[in-house]
């Protein structure tokens, strides 16, 4: 008898099953995919979205979606014309347009919405009764209105809020404290706030926060840009830490940024270092500091002014907190000493699995490698203007943290330019995910090599060397002099761990003691560059061969208007080219100054820097690209002009474009002629925004005009 040939695809999976399997997958385009599959998956997909963002036009009522009822999460924030408060700009009564989006949305708990007004949230807020999470979007100049009138709405009609995200929100600092003293129960609620408003000028002072902690016990996550600086009125110190400490105990999450370190985050690389002023945080201060926080997980202290001697805080913290994972420091000095062979210091923090290190004045290669022995556990390393650091030390780091380590940024140190902090990771080449460095050409200029040069002690198989041949190995990356220093105990301590752990990392590599040149995990690449430089030499740094980045993120900054015309026709982005996998670019110029119209005899305007800039930009096979224009801070003007419509028009394989700055209509129409382009915004998401919405590179009308174009387009997918 013949057994009938029967075959079981996924469909024949139990819908609880295939259910769980929708629910794991987070990415949105993968989810629409599926969606095509058949009518069973697209059920289950829009019966499982958890997450969902709007980008159509307000006024199109008939356009909002009615299968996402089970979304919990729900993103007003970039509904076009983009930036005009949210009710106002449809046809319809505000009223029927919350209506209509809570009987398609029912389910919500959280919310992000472009408040420009407090009338979006009077409006908007009452819809969804059990809203737990609130995130505020304004890049828009605060109104004149009462003190606390934008956060009265939310505390007023969200009894079970939990988590408030003022993180893009433009607001005064004396607005929410006095909130949070007329809502106490709503308050106390509270274990999420998010203060990190990255538009402040000044930031919360000291009795600021102190009445916040002291209005909200309960919280878990707490992020404020504050001020550390001795010479403002307010300053943050000793008193605002140990009040954070003695009122939210429970805190897993804390981050104490200066505004400072929010609007220039790079710093000048040739400075010593040090501030011109001390903190006026104390050793005894962050000691109890720690102290009080025995469940902190992640911690972010970014001063901007010297807290010197620290080490000995540090070694209370990695002992009083020991759930502590993630711990970023700016303007410690001190953090490691590595005198003798003990650990000390930061290197003491064992259970680190994430350490960024700014501005530390007297790190050293010594203290990398003291804390390469002590955090055995880091995927993710950043140093950023640490003076003292080389190569070597980069190198031995890495080596040792070869089976760990996946994330690394390295940025203004003097010593690593980009050739030299690509040998420095070699060890970890073929294991590293995300990378950043900056784009500074120094070496390559002095005709220093890349991968050829001889930097470091591990570049052979420890292994199979005598021990007088492994002394000299280990003297030649200390220095003759630093290594016959050394203690006997503290040699052996060094070449011991150097040959057990580098020596199977470059065996383990490629099996023939060299290095693999193929930087064969690496997604995603970061690069800084100074206004006036190429990108060309990029792969000639060593950066030739990565077969699977999938993401570009470059900033250029600087002054152009001391600039003459450069001597490169183009930029360079052409070189990325070679990297097959590339599909995501973002090209921040925000931070590039010029003459937005005219500029004086012998320079450039900004639009001709704008054509320099992206020349050969479609060369590249990109899907998505958030791109934000050079501006002119003395009028304000943050805007795409013609070279730059024109050049992004070239690039026939997008599908999603983010503008961050304004553009004339007749030169967004030049993106029409991207065939399969679909998504599309201008968004001024820089402080403060330009309030003037008549104008010709603003108005309702244009965004409205474009948005129809772009939909009436068939596109295949």
């Amino acid at each position: 008898m013949a057994i009938p040939n029967v075959t079981t695809s996924i469909n024949d999976l139990p819908e609880a099953i295939l259910s769980t399997i929708f629910v794991l997958i987070s990415d949105t385009r993968t989810r629409n995919s599926l969606s095509l599959v058949c009518h069973k998956f697209l059920q289950l997909e829009r019966a499982t979205r958890a997450s969902l963002t709007l980008r159509g036009n307000a006024r199109d009522l008939f356009m909002i979606p009615q299968c996402f009822r089970s979304a919990t999460r729900l993103d007003l924030s970039l509904l076009s014309p983009w930036g005009h408060a949210l009710l106002s700009s449809s046809s319809y009564d505000p009223q029927l347009l919350a209506h209509h989006l809570s009987r398609a949305f029912p389910s919500v708990t959280s919310l992000t919405v472009y408040c420009r007004s407090p009338s979006v949230l009077q409006v908007l807020l009452p819809q969804w009764q059990g809203l737990r999470h609130v995130k505020l979007v304004r890049w828009h100049q605060r109104p004149q209105i009462p003190l606390g009138s934008d956060f009265s709405p939310v505390f007023e009609k969200c009894p079970s809020l939990t988590s408030l995200d003022l993180s893009e929100f433009y607001y005064w600092t004396e607005d929410l404290p006095p909130v949070l003293a007329d809502y106490p129960a709503t308050a106390a609620s509270l274990t999420k706030l998010n203060l990190l408003t990255t538009s402040f000028t000044e930031g919360f002072k000291s009795d600021e926060i102190q009445e916040i902690v002291v209005a909200c016990p309960n919280l878990t996550h707490l992020l404020i840009a504050c001020v550390f600086d001795p010479r403002y009125i307010g300053f943050v110190g000793d008193e605002a830490l140990l009040s954070i400490s003695r009122n939210c105990p429970e805190l897993a999450l804390l981050h104490l940024v200066d505004t400072t370190s929010l609007s220039n985050p790079r710093g000048d690389a040739n400075d010593d270092g040090y501030s011109s002023e001390d903190a006026r945080i104390s050793r005894a201060a962050l000691v109890e500091l720690f102290s009080g926080l025995p469940l902190i997980e992640e911690l972010v202290l970014d001063v901007c002014k010297n807290v010197r001697d620290s080490g000995p805080a540090l070694e209370v913290l990695g002992s009083k907190c020991p759930k502590l994972k993630v711990l970023k420091l700016g303007q410690f000095h001190g953090v490691c000493m590595a005198i003798g062979s003990q650990l000390d210091g930061i290197a003491l923090c064992k259970g680190l699995e994430s350490l960024s290190i700014k501005n530390s004045a007297d790190l050293d290669d010594m203290g990398l490698i003291e804390i390469a022995r002590g955090c055995g556990k880091l995927r993710k390393f950043e140093v950023v203007g640490c003076k003292n650091i080389t190569v070597k030390g980069v190198r031995t780091l890495t080596s040792l943290l070869r089976r760990s380590l996946v994330e690394v940024g390295i940025s203004a140190c003097i010593n690593l330019d980009a050739a030299a902090s690509l040998r420095a990771l070699e060890p970890i080449r073929d294991r590293i995910e995300r990378l950043h460095i900056d784009c500074v050409w120094d070496s390559l200029r002095a005709g220093e090599g890349g991968d050829d040069a001889d930097e470091g002690v591990f570049d052979f198989d420890l292994n199979e060397v005598g021990e007088s041949q492994h002394t000299a190995c280990v003297q030649n990356f200390f220095g003759d002099g630093e290594f016959d220093g050394m203690s006997k105990k503290k040699k052996r301590k060094y070449s011991s761990e150097a040959s057990a752990e580098a020596g199977c990392s470059v065996m383990g590599s490629n099996g023939n003691g060299f290095w693999s040149k193929s930087w064969e995990q690496l997604r995603y690449l970061s690069l800084w560059i100074e206004v006036g430089e190429v990108l060309t030499p990029l792969p000639m740094a060593g950066l030739e061969d990565c077969p699977n980045l999938e993401e570009v993120w470059i900033q250029i900054e600087g002054d152009c208007r001391g600039k003459h015309k450069p001597t490169d026709r183009a930029f360079g982005l052409i070189t990325l080219a070679q990297y097959p996998q590339l599909s995501k670019m973002k090209l921040d110029c925000g931070d590039t100054i010029g003459f937005a119209l005219t500029a004086p005899s012998g320079q450039m305007d900004l639009s001709l820097w704008e054509r320099f800039f992206l020349n050969g930009i479609g060369n590249l096979s990109l899907n998505e690209l958030d791109y934000w224009p050079p501006q002119d801070r003395d009028v304000n003007q943050r805007s795409l002009s013609l070279p730059g419509a024109g050049l992004l028009a070239e690039c026939i394989t997008l599908r999603k474009l983010f503008i961050h700055g304004t553009a004339h209509e007749h030169f967004i129409m030049f993106l029409l002629r991207i065939p399969n382009l679909r998504d599309v915004q201008l968004r001024e998401d820089y402080y403060p925004a330009p309030e003037n919405d008549m104008s010709t590179e603003m108005r309702v009308d244009s965004c409205s005009r474009f948005e129809d174009a772009l939909n009436s387009r068939q596109i295949l997918d």
